[in-house]
């Protein structure tokens, strides 16, 4: 007995343009934004970045950030410091707190301006245990989408894996893939970061400034993305397939829908989270995907994707349904098992199709763009052998001499 406990459906719906959302999602409660920024307190911000200490320079730019967020709605931000309450040496590695819980966000600003105005530069740099304590403070705080913002100019100090830490919360679905911004930093710790999530260098004061704003813009702006089905004179014309985004960095499904056109013959757009980075998969026959695909905060993407398509129908007649068996032409792998007398659609080329009938029956087509290749199979016959008593026998085709 199959029970619905033992099956995961997953059903994709029409992105339908132009439409009004019903009731019912009018209603429905708007997700909360939530960003944790992680700030490195420890004893090397205390050394001189251009105009002044970096420690300096760093709380008065994330101070004139966070006041910019003051006004946004369904946004809560916290602040987590680390290196700040014990000097070294000697190396305190648990120096990591939440200094400022989540609150919404035109409540939170002016605590967490507040805190940073009194933090002192003074320890270590835990890093991955404050990306943990970190994951943990989001994950208690309740759904929603859960951005961390590492800023530090330095690498980790306490034998700890922030990669592994990173990962490991990204695969739980508890945070996005971080954002960590080196102030100063030495251009080889960029290897060493990209694992952890997107890093930008600001090497340059004005640089940093710049870069908070680019990556507030992936929390807070609208970003859309339509995905081009293309024939072969490159012409996005084909549609009605089934697309799927998957999480480069997990591998999850974060996104499933039918692409379908409007009736401007324009292809879907869709809102998308700027902060992941994607790989997109058409499910045509055979599929066609496309990897490490990254938006722009607040911009249209358009991604383009080769799948020209025909169609193939198999036809018998016979009330019983023969199933086929759908290869690339001189490759043994199976992309589809179709029945008689339906239609299917698949992607440009030669095809190797054989019929399960005995004997079986093997063939080639040839799919062309936007056309129909029907394939004609012979009406069966029946044999009825009768015998006067039970037993054994075969049923085989003469070839020559050679019984097969």
């Amino acid at each position: 007995m199959i029970t619905n406990k033992n099956i995961i459906i997953i059903i994709t719906a029409l992105l339908l343009l132009n439409t009004s959302f019903s009731t019912k999602a009018q209603n429905k409660k708007e997700q909360i934004d939530r960003i944790l920024f992680i700030f490195d307190a420890s004893k090397s911000m205390l050394s001189k970045w251009q105009s002044g200490k970096k420690i300096d320079i760093a709380k008065n730019l994330l101070s004139n950030m966070v006041d910019s967020l003051k006004d946004i709605e369904n946004l809560e931000i916290g602040l987590r410091v680390y290196g700040h309450r014990s000097s070294f040496p000697p190396q305190d590695c648990d120096d990591t707190y939440l200094e400022v819980n989540f609150l919404k966000a035109n409540n939170a600003v002016d605590m967490i301006k507040k805190k940073l105005r009194v933090i002192k530069a003074r320890g270590t740099t835990p890093i991955a245990r404050s990306l943990e304590e970190g994951a943990k403070d989001l994950e208690a705080a309740g759904d929603g989408r859960n951005i961390v913002i590492l800023i530090t100019d330095g690498k980790e100090e306490c034998g700890m894996d922030p990669c592994a830490i990173s990962r490991f919360y990204q695969e739980k679905g508890i945070i996005l893939k971080p954002f960590v911004i080196g102030i100063g930093s030495d251009k080889s710790w960029k290897e060493s970061f990209n694992c952890v999530g997107r890093f930008f260098d600001a090497s340059k004061e004005e640089e940093f400034s710049n870069i908070l704003n680019i990556v507030i813009s992936h929390v807070i702006d609208n970003t859309t993305i339509q995905v081009n089905l293309l024939d072969k004179d490159k012409n996005p014309s084909e549609t009605n397939v089934n697309i799927s985004f998957y999480d480069e960095f997990t591998g999850d499904s974060k996104y499933n829908y039918v692409h379908t056109m409007n009736h401007y013959g324009h292809p879907d757009t869709m809102v998308i989270d700027p902060v992941l980075t994607y790989n997109v998969v058409a499910h045509t026959i055979p599929p066609v995907s496309i990897e490490n695909i990254t938006v722009i905060a607040g911009k249209h993407t358009t991604i383009p994707l080769e799948t020209p398509q025909g169609k193939l129908e198999i036809k018998m007649n016979s009330k019983i349904d023969y199933q086929c068996i759908v290869r690339p032409k001189k490759d043994n792998t199976i992309i589809n098992v179709q029945k008689t007398n339906e239609v299917e659609k698949y992607l440009i080329g030669k095809y190797d199709v054989e019929i399960l009938s005995l004997p079986r029956i093997d063939t080639s087509i040839d799919i062309k763009q936007s056309s129909q290749t029907t394939l004609t199979i012979p009406t069966p016959g029946l044999a009825n052998i009768t015998l006067p008593s039970k037993g054994y026998g075969g049923v085989y085709i003469k070839n020559g001499k050679q019984l097969d």
